[in-house]
């Protein structure tokens, strides 16, 4: 495996591209989050409000999992040997067993 520093420009500019993602996706839950406030506070049904807020529950398990690949994706790149990635990879797997 390459240095950390061999990897860092690639993976500074997927980290930023991957927080951009993050963040839309957690602005798009937001206004879900918002629209079933509404929707409670005016009186829909149960059925429409659980409809949506499975979607809402949907897409923040969409957001976890991008963080969590982001999280793959720095082991393997900044680690210094193949040893370091897999117990990085390791570590990220124990946390998607806690999480998800």
């Amino acid at each position: 495996m390459k240095s950390p520093e061999d990897h860092r420009p690639a993976t500074t500019s997927y980290r930023a591209e991957h927080q951009r993602d993050v963040v839309n996706r957690l602005k798009r839950i937001e206004g879900q989050v918002r629209g079933l406030i509404d929707m409670v506070e005016s009186g829909r049904s149960c059925e429409d409000v659980a409809q949506q807020m499975a979607a809402a529950r949907k897409a923040m398990d969409k957001a976890f999992y991008r963080m969590m690949a982001c999280s793959v994706m720095e082991a393997v790149t900044e680690s210094a040997s193949e040893d370091d990635a897999l117990r990085e990879v390791e570590r990220s797997t124990r946390i998607l067993e806690k999480y998800a």
